[in-house]
């Protein structure tokens, strides 16, 4: 069972008209750079569904968000839900020790379980859309993260309760999204998403190994942009 989630709730009395499920990961961080680019006024929600990383993915998202931005996070808490989940995002592994498989990082329903929470908790302050940092994953083996699902769960929730379900990035890569993040100043290598580890970066899991390699392709298309600009000049 994960650590439970230390920090208060947001302070702010000012409702949002939209909500982002954040993480302290790479896409929804971009994410809510991008809506505040977009001058789209939002309140990030933190769901802490019991995994063993809830304390550090917190503390990241507190880190990386705009200064604004910091205190207006809400935290909601339904580990119970899943502490019986023999998932490795759930019950930590010891690298030393422990083979860990792609199977064993799946949490049946998760998804849903964010959406519609997240979906929940827009409708009772009154927000009409629900931000999502979904992307096209080759990792994404849940039949909840299909393009299936997701497109058959925005139908129904744009029915039901009032909330849209919004995935600006849905179409896009991880590395099509860490350059947007880069061209809009977000700390994207400060970033938090290990499935593994709950306080450092494995560099193993699918979740790490497409941060590095988006963070790399990243900088790597800068770096050429950067160099093409002084070669101009010069």
């Amino acid at each position: 069972m994960g650590r439970p989630v230390t920090g208060g709730q947001h302070q702010d009395e000012t409702l949002p008209t939209a909500v982002l499920m954040a993480s302290g990961g790479l896409d929804s961080t971009v994410l809510a750079y991008w809506l505040l680019s977009r001058g789209v006024s939002f309140r990030c929600l933190f769901l802490d569904y019991g995994q063993h990383c809830a304390n550090t993915e917190l503390a990241t998202l507190r880190e990386i968000l705009p200064a604004a931005e910091r205190t207006k996070v809400h935290v909601a808490r339904v580990g119970t839900l899943l502490e019986a989940s023999p998932s490795r995002l759930v019950r930590e592994a010891d690298l030393w020790l422990d083979r860990v498989v792609a199977s064993d990082l799946i949490i049946p329903y998760r998804n849903l379980l964010f959406l519609s929470a997240g979906s929940a908790y827009a409708a009772s302050i009154g927000a009409q859309t629900l931000y999502s940092a979904f992307i096209n994953s080759n990792h994404a083996l849940e039949i909840d993260a299909t393009r299936e699902f997701l497109d058959g769960v925005t139908k129904l929730f744009g029915k039901v309760g009032g909330v849209r379900l919004e995935m600006p990035f849905r179409d896009m890569t991880k590395t099509e999204v860490a350059r947007i993040g880069l061209s809009l100043g977000a700390p994207i290598a400060k970033t938090y998403s290990c499935q593994v580890s709950s306080t450092v970066h494995c560099g193993s899991c699918p979740n790490c190994v497409d941060r590095i390699e988006a963070l790399l392709a990243a900088a790597a298309t800068e770096a050429e942009a950067a160099n093409g600009v002084t070669a101009s000049v010069t």
